[in-house]
């Protein structure tokens, strides 16, 4: 399947470049990190290949077996779910959606992730069971939970900004979400048609992925994590993404507190300033790449423990390439 999918994902893209160049051209400006016009959108091709896989999947489950396991279910449908977001990312691709708009169809992806999830499905009983006021508590942890699910969305989205980044880094989370799993084959066809996107988007890109890529692949990860059996597993399967992740989450509160707009367009992520100071896109996106795959592999290893672990170790690595090598975050709020 994964083979099949490359090959698929690799001539959808080569059909579509063509028209992404003349309808959806990125131009560089001063906040970009390429210089030549470069077509986006192009995810639309790994989406494509994703949601075709995952109707077809959803189909043969039903057939085979009406009573298909709703777990399973859940994970084969996790394309489609993502499927309408990523239309609105398409379109906002291609006409600047309104952010109410955007966020709106985030929240109702995330509804939907939640509603395929047995785990946080589970929540409302589980808290219920707590105390005399444990009734009081589900309203407020599903508010958060689809808090947190719009919140991985958006923080994939931002950290689409160099070639290969978010491509390598998803591939390998899947991928690795996959195995601990034990998922279907739709979402194995999404790292194939992921691989084959990236042979297009590595250094130096063709065709970036835009927004219909990006966000659709936040929420198929977040959703996934809400497939995990426990809700610790399910902190171990999110730390999987910590390179992304955590630059993404802690450059907001430092934005924030510099006093800037935190959804205005900027150069001020770690993976950014790298660039600035010299390291080439390959350079920080294998960085990123392989510091995910080992976060995998410590999680199908040992579990959330090792993930854990680890994660605090990349986290202060993190820290130390801020300030030891990318351009300063002051000096690049200047620029």
């Amino acid at each position: 399947m994964v083979p099949l999918t490359v090959v698929v994902s690799w001539f959808v893209l080569r059909a579509s470049i063509p028209q992404l160049r003349r309808r959806l051209l990125d131009q560089p400006n001063a906040r970009s990190s390429h210089r030549q016009p470069t077509p986006r959108g192009g995810g639309v091709a790994f989406v494509l290949v994703a949601a075709a896989s995952g109707a077809i999947g959803s189909l043969a489950a039903l057939a085979a077996q009406p009573g298909v396991d709703g777990g399973q279910l859940g994970m084969v449908a996790l394309p489609l779910s993502a499927l309408p977001l990523a239309v609105v990312g398409f379109l906002d691709d291609r006409h600047n959606l309104p952010a109410g708009l955007r966020y709106g169809a985030q929240l109702a992806t995330a509804l939907l992730l939640i509603l395929l999830s047995p785990l946080a499905m589970a929540l409302p009983a589980t808290l219920a069971a707590v105390g005399p006021l444990g009734w009081l508590l589900p309203l407020p942890a599903l508010t958060l939970l689809l808090i947190a699910v719009t919140a991985v969305i958006n923080f994939t989205n931002f950290m689409d900004g160099l070639d290969g980044l978010v491509a390598g880094c998803m591939a390998v989370a899947i991928a690795a979400l996959a195995i601990a799993l034990a998922a279907p084959w739709p979402l194995w066809a999404l790292v194939g048609a992921l691989l084959g996107f990236l042979l297009w988007n590595w250094s130096p890109a063709k065709v970036f992925m835009g927004d219909v890529g990006s966000t659709f692949l936040g929420a198929v990860f977040a959703g996934l994590v809400l497939q995990a059996p426990s809700w610790l597993e399910a902190f171990g399967y999110l730390l999987v993404a910590t390179p992304l992740l955590g630059d993404a989450c802690l450059c907001v509160p430092r934005r924030l507190l510099a006093g800037q707009r935190v959804f205005q367009a900027h150069r001020l992520h770690l993976f950014q300033r790298l660039h600035q100071a010299g390291w080439p896109h390959a350079r920080v996106s294998l960085t990123y790449i392989a510091a995910t795959a080992v976060l995998a592999v410590a999680m199908l290893a040992g579990g959330w423990p090792w993930v854990f672990g680890l994660a605090v170790v990349e986290l202060l690595v993190g820290v130390w390439l801020d300030q030891r090598v990318a351009v300063p975050f002051a000096v690049a709020s200047q620029s």
